[in-house]
């Protein structure tokens, strides 16, 4: 179809010029597409062979121009993912085979949506599928994953042969208010009071709290920051998937789409919440704290940058994975989609019947949290 085509395992084969140019055209780009952003990931050691994230990506060029391409990754386990696989990955242990190996196109540990078949056109997003389903057959893999793609590369990879699921996440949206009092105003009387309350709680405990954006933060924020966060995985006897590199990198590399949220008691940091935005859109992703406060981390990671969305006049606020308390902070549930292959043709069948069930499920669970809507 007149495109060449590569398989690279860094991004610096391609260049941040022609990544970025790439991602810009995409009909809903974000920050986590960026070549800041999956650069520091690979670089850093985040997201590299080490941590069986082993970057394979599918560029395609048309003449000298990058046409399209897919962040693809070789994985060695299912963490970091937030689509979880890990009931099918026991299945194939038990009858004897091998589930590892496995493809894997998402943004690693984000589960935000956006493009994974990033192209400049139609007819290079249909080359693109193709490639991919080449490589998947020719590839000694158990299958392929296409994590928190749009509604409508989903479907294309649905016609493509893939298996869709889907999934729910909470998300808030900026009705144009004018303060958080004004947004307050809107909810119901039992979940106003209780936000009034666990912000009281947090003020009684001498909590104060500063919000830094990525231009101001100096090295021993980062410092801060990553001490806070990997305290809170040491706490919960989890390994913490990124690094002290990794928060530099971005931080100096994407200083306009990063807000810190510090917060202090008596002039000593207590905990810290890192989030990333553009100008439409915020992303809760990260917090971490170094002693105990109750309902600081709602305030940290919601409340907070809650009231810089308002003040910046972002229009939603995307909360992450999970997370049906959200529901009562003012967030509404959103469906989310995955595409998956499977090579071995039993288990495809399976696992096929599964995601109808589950589907029904899915659609059922957003039908009941539709009926609790937080709001007046």
């Amino acid at each position: 179809m007149n495109y060449r085509t590569h398989i690279v395992s860094s991004l610096s084969d391609v260049g941040q010029a022609e990544w970025d140019a790439l991602v810009r055209v995409q009909e809903q780009p974000n920050p986590f597409l960026s070549y800041a952003f999956l650069h520091a990931l690979h670089e850093s050691g985040s997201a590299a062979p080490e941590t069986g994230w082993q970057p394979q990506y599918i560029v395609l060029y048309e003449g000298e121009t990058l046409a399209a391409a897919l962040p693809l990754y070789v994985k060695g386990h299912s963490y970091g993912e937030y689509v979880f696989d890990w009931a099918w990955a026991d299945a194939y242990q038990r009858h004897g085979l091998d589930y590892y190996p496995k493809l894997l196109s998402a943004i690693p540990f984000t589960p935000v949506s956006g493009p994974r078949l990033l192209a400049r056109d139609a007819k290079a997003r249909t080359a693109l599928v193709e490639v991919l389903k080449a490589t998947q057959s020719a590839s000694e893999v158990s299958s392929t994953h296409i994590l928190f793609p749009p509604g409508e590369e989903a479907r294309q990879l649905e016609d493509a042969g893939f298996m869709l699921r889907s999934g729910v996440q909470f998300h808030w949206l900026n009705q144009g208010y004018a303060s958080f009092e004004d947004f307050l105003a809107t909810l119901e009387h039992k979940k106003r009071k209780n936000i009034r309350a666990e912000r009281r709680k947090v003020r009684e405990a001498g909590v104060t709290l500063r919000r830094v954006r990525g231009r101001d933060a100096q090295d021993a924020d980062w410092v801060l920051f990553n001490r806070c966060y990997r305290n809170t995985y040491k706490a919960h006897y989890s390994t913490p998937y990124l690094n002290l590199d990794f928060f530099r990198r971005i931080g100096a590399a994407m200083p306009d789409n990063i807000l810190l949220v510090i917060a202090e008691r008596e002039g000593q940091p207590v905990a810290a919440s890192l989030v990333i935005h553009d100008e439409t859109t915020l992303y809760g992703r990260y917090w971490g704290e170094l002693e105990h406060v109750p309902c600081l981390h709602f305030e940290a990671s919601y409340y907070q940058p809650l009231e810089f969305c308002i003040e910046q006049k972002i229009a939603v606020f995307e909360g992450g994975a999970q997370g049906e308390h959200k529901m009562a902070r003012g967030f509404l549930p959103t469906k989310t989609w995955s595409a998956h292959w499977l090579a071995h043709p039993s288990f495809a069948d399976a696992v096929q019947r599964f995601l109808e069930r589950e589907s029904g499920g899915i659609d059922e669970y957003m039908d009941e949290l539709n009926e609790r809507t937080p709001f007046r």
